[in-house]
């Protein structure tokens, strides 16, 4: 088990003023029975907001929705918490041939949060997409398991694609991303659901945080962590969910700090709603997870 101290600042500006408006903030780390726990959880914002509410999503993700004073010029919350994480060790690949999923989803009679059959047809922000499923088709050919198709797809994006933070925004589609071979995480991981789900793998968008590593011979950075995008893999009746990190090429562990999923970005975006603006915003974000104790 390895333990966080997660410090999360988000901060925007407004000019003009912006006028009032209600945000819902997907931020919080999630509660997981025996993989993660959050203690000491608290988050400042400022200035206040009119009015607050706390509740859970259809999908359990735990969301905050604030309303907006008018008159807004700059906007800034912070979030700290300490996080215990233990990812389990994803075991023997018990996961059937990809021929046979379809099958075992069929036989999945569950409508939860986490069934399959929500994360199999194409999403708000994953539409279907030729290009991708060819690529996905090419890169599992001859696979023998679900999981092993998962990790060969992973690893194909990941050789094929460049990671570049200019090359697209929050609101660029898989399909643009994907031709340009070029984007972030989010990208990464809505290319890959995409490529699961024309291969019939149920595949869900997790939204997190990711303690990162400095390169050798250098101190690491405060603030240079980062919010995180991975995907999770349904890999059949035995096998469960997979989570696995395209932009890493790599099984997510315990330095992926959960805080929800959904079918696309749409359904845990951190910071989504309404404000009244009659100009320009600037605004940006940092992260920092900090190791503050292990224990076996």
């Amino acid at each position: 088990m390895t333990t966080y101290a997660l410090t999360l600042k988000i901060h925007y500006s407004f000019s003009p003023p912006a006028g009032g408006g209600r945000q819902h903030l997907r931020i919080l780390p999630a509660t997981l029975p025996l993989q993660q726990e959050v203690r000491n959880s608290r988050l400042a914002i400022a200035p206040s907001p009119l009015d607050r509410r706390d509740f859970t999503d259809f999908f359990g993700t735990k969301v905050i929705e604030i309303a907006l004073a008018p008159g807004l010029t700059d906007f800034a919350l912070t979030l700290t918490a300490e996080v215990d994480r233990r990812f389990p060790a994803p075991g023997l690949d018990v996961s059937p041939a990809p021929a046979d999923l379809a099958a075992e989803i069929a036989a999945h009679g569950g409508l939860d949060a986490a069934s399959p059959h929500h994360f199999l047809p194409p999403s708000p922000r994953i539409p279907q997409n030729a290009a991708i499923a060819d690529f996905a088709r090419h890169a599992t050919a001859g696979a023998p398991t679900v999981r092993a198709a998962v990790a060969a797809l992973g690893q194909a994006l990941h050789a094929d694609m460049a990671f570049d933070s200019a090359a697209t925004d929050v609101d660029t589609g898989p399909d643009r991303a994907f031709a340009q071979r070029r984007g972030v995480c989010q990208d990464f991981a809505q290319i890959m659901i995409a490529g699961l789900r024309a291969l019939g793998i149920p595949a869900a968008y997790v939204s997190g945080y990711l303690r990162t590593a400095p390169p050798p011979g250098q101190s690491r950075l405060v603030g240079a962590d980062a919010m995180h995008a991975w995907v999770q893999a349904w890999t059949g009746l035995d096998g469960g969910w997979l989570d696995y990190d395209p932009t890493n090429a790599c099984l997510a562990g315990d330095g992926h700090i959960r805080i929800g999923f959904g079918r696309d970005y749409g359904d845990v975006a951190p910071v989504a709603g309404m404000l009244r603006l009659g100009g320009g915003q600037t605004g940006g974000h940092s992260v920092d997870l900090v190791e503050i104790a292990r224990s076996t």
